[in-house]
């Protein structure tokens, strides 16, 4: 296994012993470990503060109007549909998710493997064992200001039908969430795996995961699935 700096690449299970070192020593009251995909993102440098919640959508169609410029029709793409790998601010360590759809249309689906409800109970379980999961949007998923990186891969009309199929699959069969092993960046990078790309190692927080994987992969914008997919 390639060893990563210590210092460009955050131990995800160091942060989340953070985490419970306050939580249980009374640092801080419970709500404040929270879901990291349900949990209020973070405020953005300008100062601003986000809306009251929602409730989360399935995708960017069935939500508030504005839902981000990267899902905008872009003539020129590399192909007709797309993944985009994202990772936001969130109160914790951040979370990991995908767009996808198609590239001349604003509507984009949302998938992404985090605890269910909105209750900091199951996400402070979930650094000790399995807990029932969501694998939908969450709060902040459409918000392009809580975005902290992100890597959009390119589909043909022939591939993009059973990679979309491949997600609905992974969705339906993840029906649990735990912080060291099937967590958010696990999720993302089993959907990279099945589209071709290289993959870094899934302990990585949200933000570096992504960008490793764009720069693992040269920044490639085109995926071919294999000929047995």
């Amino acid at each position: 296994m390639k060893m990563l700096p210590i210092n460009a690449k955050r131990h995800c299970a160091a942060v989340a012993l953070c985490a419970f070192t306050a939580f249980f020593a009374g640092l801080g009251p419970a709500a404040a470990i929270i879901d990291s995909a349900n949990a209020t993102p973070a405020e953005s440098t300008t100062g601003q503060k986000p809306a009251a919640k929602p409730k989360p959508a399935a995708t960017a169609k069935n939500s508030a109007q504005g839902a981000t410029t990267a899902a905008t029709a872009t003539p020129a793409a590399p192909g007709p549909y797309y993944v985009d790998f994202r990772a936001r601010t969130a109160a914790s360590y951040g979370h990991a998710f995908i767009w996808f759809g198609k590239s001349t249309q604003r509507e984009v689906e949302v998938a992404g493997l985090h605890p269910a409800t909105d209750s900091p109970v199951p996400y402070v379980l979930g650094h000790m064992m399995p807990v029932p999961s969501e694998t939908g949007a969450s709060y902040g998923d459409l918000d392009e200001q809580y975005l902290t990186a992100n890597y959009r891969v390119y589909l043909s009309e022939e591939d993009a039908p059973k990679v979309f199929a491949y997600i609905q699959k992974l969705q339906k069969n993840t029906p649990f969430w735990n912080a060291t092993t099937t967590n958010c960046t696990w999720f993302i990078g089993q959907i990279a795996s099945f589209m071709g790309l290289k993959t870094p190692w899934h302990l990585l927080v949200p933000e570096d995961y992504v960008n490793e994987l764009k720069k693992m992969n040269g920044g490639r914008e085109v995926a071919t699935l294999s000929a047995d997919k």
